[in-house]
């Protein structure tokens, strides 16, 4: 096996401490012939669909991906900016916060990138530039506040599969959740006090987190666990009681059971309770996405204003705002303890290099 990095490391590259942000992805354009190829990575990840590889094949080659790009790429397009991907430029603008803020407080020596773990760019390519560049110490944030084996534990496997093939490893450190951050929790708090203060209250504020089977959770995955810790502690910051709010689970997938309460199901229920105003939050995205936009901002608010709602209103992601990068910046400075105090010397790697017969 010829590993990365085999023939070409420089010994004289002056060595940096990375810090690579993930999220899930994005096709490239909203065609159908871009979300082929993506809902094929995706759904082919075994951490996404947990069934028989070979019974699973037939039903993605056979039906899946005959006829949902088309559907896909409908709701793509109905989400699709002039920067193109809501998730993809949100993605940009939070690596340009972050590494504006690293800079301000720790000083030069920092490479901060964002990748996608399905689409572009790819784990696997922004790694290749950060290795190219010199970075030797590396902290990777997945921006899934709550842990999920789909999620944050596929982004791992990608990351470790990338690494099986290079010669030099990283240090590394890995944050696997930021569900219970105070700076998160406090920013979460804040968006929505903002769009209060915008805005009167409603009946019920509704914490919408993406689903996931039941069976999930049963099998150990604390995903489910976190999504309700972060929805109390927000609730605790803002002061509110147990019935003023509820957490529900969104964009099912399939015919099994997934967590519940469902969200589109508790929006067609809710006028009947007397419930006729909501406000729905998504402290599970780190960024806008097709599935807060579209499936939250518009599909269910369809269900709920067509059940005898009177008032549904969006409070959006927190995306690049100011109390978010702050937030993000913390905690990976946390994760950094150690390594800032610790210069990088690579004069003498260098010269012992040389004398062995390695170019400078």
């Amino acid at each position: 096996m010829k590993y990365r990095g085999q023939a070409d490391y420089d010994h004289s590259t002056v060595p940096l401490t990375g810090v690579l942000l993930t999220n899930l992805g994005t096709p490239n354009a909203p065609t159908k012939e871009a979300l082929k190829p993506y809902l094929k990575q995706f759904l082919s990840d075994p951490r996404v669909v947990e069934v028989p590889r070979a019974i699973w094949w037939f039903i993605l080659n056979g039906i899946i991906l005959n006829t949902r790009p088309k559907r896909s790429a409908e709701a793509y397009s109905e989400v699709w900016t002039d920067r193109g991907s809501p998730l993809l430029y949100h993605l940009h603008d939070q690596v340009a916060g972050v590494e504006q803020r690293l800079e301000q407080s720790l000083g030069k020596g920092f490479m901060v990138r964002g990748a996608m773990r399905y689409g572009n760019p790819s784990i696997s390519s922004v790694l290749e530039e950060m290795a190219n560049a010199g970075v030797q110490r590396l902290v990777v944030m997945p921006l899934y506040p709550q842990y999920g084996g789909p999620t944050t534990g596929s982004t791992f496997d990608d990351l470790s599969d990338d690494f099986r093939q290079r010669r030099w490893l990283p240090d590394l450190r890995f944050i696997s959740s930021y569900h219970d951050d105070a700076g998160y929790i406090q920013a979460v708090a804040n968006s929505i006090s903002h769009h209060w203060a915008n805005n009167a209250r409603a009946d019920k504020l509704v914490f919408s987190y993406h689903g996931m089977p039941r069976r999930y959770l049963l099998n150990g995955d604390p995903y489910h666990c976190q999504c309700h810790k972060t929805t109390r502690l927000v609730a605790d910051a803002l002061g509110l009681p147990e019935d003023a709010y509820i957490t529900t689970f969104q964009s099912r997938f399939g015919r099994e059971e997934w967590l519940k309460p469902y969200t589109d199901d508790t929006l067609k229920a809710l006028p009947d309770q007397g419930t006729k105003s909501v406000q729905i939050i998504c402290p599970g995205f780190s960024a806008d996405c097709l599935e807060t936009i579209e499936e939250i901002g518009m599909e269910n608010r369809d269900y709920f204003l067509d059940a005898g709602g009177e008032r549904y209103e969006y409070i959006p992601c927190l995306n690049a705002e100011p109390k978010h990068i702050d937030a993000l910046t913390a905690r990976i400075e946390r994760e950094l303890a150690g390594w800032v105090s610790r210069p990088f010397d690579g004069q003498d790697c260098q010269h012992r290099a040389v004398e062995m017969g390695a170019e400078r």
